[in-house]
């Protein structure tokens, strides 16, 4: 059962054993495992043991429903040189087939927390209006709608930080902290559309609090933010809003683009993947069909399979939808679960949008959200160069 070990004290018994058994047992027969064979053959002892160890510390969030307190969107969170805002909603924006789904889910546009994080060497102040040349990245995080932060303490910003890094176009990036889903064994709470209007409040935030252009803003997101970023951009071109013109380009990190079944097929990298990845195949013990039902709420199952909105690369959903979409950069790994489905959002885009305004980066042997392992070298680097030099382009 999902989070049967989150109270104390069967968490901290739990904890304890799954510790020591890493310790004892795990990690000596890991790498006697990974010296014999690795799940690809150009893959480091090092890189064979830590997707392991990924994997398996998943498998206790999954039992024990976190390790450690994440900040959420109901207080913004200190730390060491952490700069958070407050970012108002915009209810007068929400209109259209979503307002009906939050009628329907009875989700409200509220207020929550956004983090901003500079460029090394730099320094802004919170919401310092930006000078004509300076591109802004804006950061909507993985985590399955179900888990992980803005927060700069998070290890989704690794990616930011990362783009900072290797870009001399963009000095600092705008995490929203948009509300994250559940439903039981927890309390049901924020399901589709909750994160589409936190995203769009946080892309006003930028656009008509701050002052960028939208030309200026690249939107990336990875993992669930992925789904999020296009979900955001399609939701701007389908419903023009005049003071929201569509972002200059838009970054897709692994994105989880089909919530639904129709990619996991025998044979599919969804299965064929398994031991390559540190996501947990589908049928096996995970938060997957957890997280699908949490945001999906009461729309149910059918709409991860139909509804664009949530899986936009479903073989259910028709093809097209792309043509008003600005420039567009995917990054894929070759070694993760959802490969397939990332390869078909790619070619309904590109059919779209034409190849010169679709980028499209394939590390062959790297797992999902590789951008957020410091450790997941030569890839991370030559992907985060590409990145900066498609930003230069923009």
């Amino acid at each position: 059962m999902i989070y049967n070990f989150r109270y104390q004290p069967l968490k901290s018994i739990y904890v304890t054993y799954a510790v020591l058994s890493v310790i004892f047992v795990r990690l000596p027969w890991w790498t006697l495992v990974s010296l014999i064979s690795r799940p690809r053959p150009s893959w480091t002892l090092k890189r064979a043991i830590l997707v392991r160890l990924t994997r398996y510390f998943m498998g206790i969030n999954y039992r024990i429903f976190t390790l450690r307190a994440v900040p959420d969107h109901r207080a913004i969170t200190g730390g060491k040189s952490v700069k958070g805002v407050w970012v108002d909603p915009v209810p007068n924006f929400v209109v259209g087939q979503v307002k009906e789904w939050a009628d329907q889910a009875n989700v409200k546009p509220i207020r929550i927390p956004g983090y901003w994080q500079d460029k090394k060497g730099h320094s802004f102040s919170i919401g310092q209006k930006p000078t004509a040349d300076e591109k802004v990245l804006y950061l909507l995080h993985g985590g399955g709608y179900i888990a992980l932060s803005a927060h700069p303490g998070d290890v989704t910003s690794n990616i930011a930080r990362g783009i900072l890094k290797y870009s001399s176009e963009i000095k600092r990036s705008f995490a929203i902290e948009y509300r994250l889903s559940s439903s039981a064994p927890l309390p049901v709470a924020n399901p589709f559309p909750a994160a589409l209007i936190d995203a769009l409040a946080g892309y006003n935030y930028l656009v008509n609090v701050v002052g960028y252009s939208p030309s200026q803003i690249v939107i990336a997101g990875d993992s669930a933010g992925g789904n999020l970023a296009l979900a955001l951009t399609r939701y701007l071109v389908d419903n023009p809003i005049p003071s929201l013109p569509v972002p200059g380009g838009i970054l897709l990190l692994s994105p989880w683009c089909d919530l639904g079944p129709s990619h996991q097929k025998p044979g599919s990298s969804a299965y064929a993947f398994g031991n390559s990845d540190f996501l947990v195949p589908p049928g096996k013990k995970g938060t997957g069909g957890w997280a699908t039902t949490s945001f999906v709420g009461v729309l149910g199952s059918a709409s991860a399979k139909t509804n664009i909105y949530l899986s936009p690369a479903s073989h259910h959903v028709a093809n097209g939808g792309y043509k008003a979409f600005p420039p567009s950069f995917i990054v894929a790994g070759g070694a993760e679960l959802l490969y397939d489905q990332i390869v078909t959002l790619k070619g309904r885009m590109e059919a779209d949008m034409g190849k010169d305004n679709l980028r499209y980066f394939e590390a062959k042997d790297g797992v999902h959200d590789y951008l957020v392992f410091p450790w997941h070298e030569p890839e991370r680097g030559q992907t985060l160069r590409a990145i900066a030099e498609w930003i230069s382009g923009l």
